[in-house]
This record gives structure tokens, sequence and C-alpha cells, in this order.
């Protein structure tokens, strides 16, 4: 497969953040920091369960408001790399709200779409900020994954900006 293929076939984005690694590394691993930003716009996580380590399980519960109404979205995974502040990353599979992997076909997605995909986010300093680079493994690019994420990651940013964020 050619690069030019692969990368069609993940989305990554990169940030730059006016905040310590630690501090994003936290946001990542932390669960009551990641409920207050994931999530594209208007979604709220109600569910943020982490053991961070490698073989360490996921679990999030997403809920949105949709034009038909309330809608849950569940997601499971396992930590495959944890290496702070510098690197994590994990599969993820959509599931139902016992953390049971469901197929993606019966959760509404486009014939296709994996069963389970691997996010890593990969951290770095440059000068006083922190980089950031996000890929999202078997999500294409241009997809409303990647529209997702970059709500998330706005979400991410305004957050961080917040005084009290550093307290906690």
């Amino acid at each position: 497969m050619s690069r030019n293929n692969e990368s069609a076939n993940n989305v990554v984005i990169e940030r730059s953040f006016n905040a310590p690694i630690e501090l994003i590394w936290k946001m990542w691993s932390d669960p009551e920091h990641f409920r207050a930003w994931y999530g594209p716009q208007g979604a709220t996580i109600p569910v943020a369960e982490f053991d961070v380590r490698v073989g360490g399980r996921r679990f999030v519960g997403m809920e949105m408001s949709t034009p038909n109404g309330p809608m849950r979205m569940w997601f499971t995974g396992e930590h495959l790399a944890v290496n702070e502040p510098n690197q994590l990353a994990y599969s993820e599979a959509m599931s139902d709200e016992n953390g049971n992997v469901q197929s993606p076909s019966s959760m509404g997605m486009p014939e296709g779409h994996p069963t389970t995909t691997e996010v890593r986010v990969d951290l770095g300093v440059t000068g006083e900020l922190t980089t950031m680079v996000l890929t999202h493994v078997g999500i294409p690019a241009g997809s409303p994954g990647e529209m997702g994420w970059n709500m998330a990651l706005d979400k991410l940013a305004t957050y961080v900006d917040h005084a009290d964020v550093g307290d906690n």
C-alpha cells in the first residue's frame, strides 16, 4: 500500500498547545479531564473509565442530541502503548453499554467500516508549546470522524486555556 493510500485511510491531525506536555497527557489519561472535552460539539461524556497501562481497558459513553432525538454511543478498547508523557495508543470499537463489541453495520456505520480502529496520540515539546499528532487508523481522512475529532480538539484547546485546569 502506498503512503498516500495509507494516509487517505487514516485521520491525522496536528495541533499545538500553549501548555505543559504533562497537562496535555493528563487530558488524555485522566477520565475527569477527558469527559470535559471529548466528543464533537454538543456531545457529553457521562462515562469514561480508563486503566492506563498496556492491556488496560478503556470504556467511554457519549450522548448527543440529534434531529431524531437523543443518541448514545459506547466505545470499548484497550491501551496498546503507554509512554508517559509522550505516547498513548489504544484500540477502539463500538460497543453496547456493557462493553460488548458491536458490528459497525449494526450501529449504522457504512459498509467497510472496521470493527476495531486504533487511536495514537504522540506528544512532544517545541519551544514553549506542546505539539500533538493524533492518528486514528482506520478512519478515512475527510470523513465525519475527522470532523468529530477536529471539533473535540477545539474543545480540548478551550478547556486547556481555562485557568483552573492545571489545578486538577
